[in-house]
């Protein structure tokens, strides 16, 4: 072929603009599925843009440019909003992430830390148009020759070509559990339009049918007679201290010689440790922790629990406290709208909560006051509480460990190795070390006016710091050498969970899987509230040896954690993965398709409660 003749061929815009839409699909390809040159593009985006390019040739005589140009923006906007949602969270992004455009405002410096420059080329020709549409004679002529139309038979059948193959990527996967396979299979567009048309189908399962029994006949749990520590934080106060990004690997940690949490250090080793702890979390993070830890509850299939649950009567710990004649309140420097969490406070049953304009200060990171501002006036605040005659529950949520990690420089309280600067992870492993600092300072005051040693303390990561898809390589060198292994998601969902109590814990370590939906029953049990009316998907760790947790988003559906392994669903459990966890690793074990029914079953069962619940009146 000549080289006029390929002039020829590139002043087509059905040409031109499936030669651009490739090349940005194999970009969006090679971010999420980590395909350079993936064939794939081929057969799964290039036939769905054929049928949108399709209706353009069909119906527009007039601005045809201009459609062509719009449906550009359309599918560029959609490959960039993939590539930049993988790279925060792990997922494909949908529709049901337009939940969360206000959101992103508040996390501005999280997206920016993400966005590598060679990622705003996918809109360098839409540029390009716009500067030539105004000033290239040339390009006006060429946008005049467009308004023909072409040739209806061949138009329709290209038409009916690219829908049978988009229906032969789509109706074969649409069961498929994993996610992120199934948008590799139907290719990310047919994905997106899938998540749009498609309805969920699953049946609820009856309220009269989901029991506490049922729920522990599933998780192979049996209630002791007499718990151990049954009552033995009773009348005490109970105080959460939920970390940011906070991760199970800087516990004990140290680089070159230099301890990197003393504080956490010296709760660890002090007091009741659980270093087999994960996150439930989902996309509401911080949010979507704060709602599972309060009800022993997963969160939903799609959306965070704050969006999804705010008008229920949601049975929760600060209702089962004020039984046991609590006062209740939730700490948090930023601003009580960000994720709903005025809804969700009030749904939870917190008697009072304190946000942003009660902690207002100039010593401000991110979006908030600093952790030493949080734990500086909720210290004086809890002093005043635990002078009343009722005992408290108070959650304390930190903040200023918060991705990017980019602390000013007045909050170092460490000089990291030279090969640690500038990187991701040294970033992460400065800002936990300042927000371990500043929970030093919170300890010591609650030592000195008196609530420490009238209080059961709980503390634990909300979710991971260190997403494996926002590595660079340099950043996974140093993860393999704090590690000793690669890093993998069993590392990257571990979290701690510390629980300290005068007189109460002493120095040990429980080995036993836990996670989040655990710390209701297991503070019930302590401070002798009874659960026995009140559902909970969650068990009691220091009295039960094995355990099950579901995971969703940061992994896809039907994935959990056994006591043995992590499983990782495929299209259904015959194609998963399985890493063997801490102390099976030289074993070939596995989690079983029994446990995989039943982590599904689980979250089947966890939806269609919190969903049948009755809604609450507002005040």
């Amino acid at each position: 072929m000549s080289w006029s003749s390929i002039k020829r061929l590139l002043k087509r815009p059905f040409v031109l603009f499936t030669i651009i839409l490739l090349l940005k699909g194999h970009l969006a390809w090679a971010v999420t599925f980590g395909e350079l040159l993936p064939w794939k593009v081929l057969v799964t985006e290039i036939p769905f843009i054929w049928l949108l390019f399709s209706l353009v040739e069909w119906f527009a005589s007039k601005r045809k440019l201009t459609w062509y140009m719009v449906i550009n923006l359309l599918v560029t906007s959609i490959f960039f909003a993939v590539i930049m949602y993988y790279k925060y969270y792990g997922v494909i992004v949908t529709y049901h992430a337009l939940e969360q455009v206000n959101q992103v405002t508040a996390v501005s410096n999280s997206v920016f830390s993400l966005l590598a420059p060679y990622y705003l080329f996918i809109f360098t020709d839409i540029i390009l148009y716009f500067i030539l549409s105004f000033r290239h004679t040339k390009f006006k002529q060429w946008k005049r020759h467009m308004a023909h139309k072409g040739s209806k038979r061949a138009v329709s059948i290209l038409f009916i070509f690219s829908l049978v193959v988009c229906l032969f990527n789509v109706l074969p996967n649409r069961a498929s559990m994993n996610e992120i396979t199934q948008a590799q299979e139907m290719g990310i567009l047919s994905y997106e339009a899938y998540t749009i048309f498609s309805k969920d189908k699953t049946e609820m399962v009856p309220m009269d049918e989901i029991s506490q029994q049922s729920i522990d006949q599933l998780k192979g749990t049996t209630v002791p007679v007499n718990p151990a520590f049954s009552q033995a934080a009773e009348g005490k106060n109970i105080i959460i201290i939920q970390l940011e990004s906070f991760q199970n690997f800087l516990i004990n940690l140290k680089i070159d010689g230099q301890e990197i949490t003393p504080n956490m250090n010296k709760l660890v080793n002090s007091n009741f440790y659980f270093p087999n702890f994960y996150q439930q979390v989902g996309q509401g993070n911080t949010s979507d922790a704060e709602f599972v830890v309060n009800t022993s509850f997963y969160i939903p299939s799609i959306g965070a629990a704050t969006q999804n649950y705010p008008d229920k009567q949601l049975p929760s710990l600060p209702k089962l406290l004020k039984e046991q004649g609590y006062q209740s309140a939730t700490f948090h420097t930023n601003n009580v709208e960000f994720w709903n969490r005025r809804e969700l406070y009030n749904a939870l049953g917190f008697d009072k909560y304190y946000a942003q304009p009660f902690f207002e200060d100039e010593d401000v990171v991110f979006f908030g006051s600093t952790d030493e501002v949080l734990y500086k006036k909720t210290a004086v605040k809890l002093q005043e509480m635990d002078q009343q005659t009722e005992p408290f529950y108070a959650q304390v949520i930190s903040m200023t460990a918060h991705h990017p990690f980019t602390i000013p420089e007045d909050k170092y309280k460490m000089t990291l190795p030279d090969r640690y600067e500038g990187t991701f992870v040294g970033d992460y492993i400065r800002a936990q070390n300042y927000a371990d600092y500043a929970l030093g300072l919170f300890i010591e005051d609650l030592k000195k006016n008196g609530v420490w040693d009238n209080s059961l303390i709980v503390t634990y990561g909300d979710h991971m710091g260190l997403p494996m898809y926002s590595l660079e390589r340099k950043d996974e060198q140093l993860m393999q050498e704090i590690y000793g292994h690669e890093y993998s998601y069993k590392d990257m969902l571990n979290i701690p969970l510390v629980i300290s109590g005068p007189g109460i814990t002493s120095p040990r370590v429980f080995e036993q899987l836990g996670g989040q939906v655990d710390i209701l029953p297991t503070i019930a049990n302590l401070a002798g509230a009874s659960l026995d009316s009140q559902i909970h998907f969650g068990q009691d760790l220091l009295n039960q040896n094995t355990n099950i947790l579901p995971q969703r988003y940061y992994l896809p559906t039907g994935s959990f954690l056994s006591t043995k392994a992590l499983f990782l669903s495929g299209s259904g459990y015959e194609d998963g993965t399985h890493y063997p966890l801490a102390g099976y690793e030289d074993s070939s074990v596995s989690a079983t398709k029994a446990e995989y029914e039943q982590a599904l079953k689980l979250l089947h069962l966890s939806d269609s409660y919190v969903s049948q619940l009755p809604d609450r009146q507002k005040k």
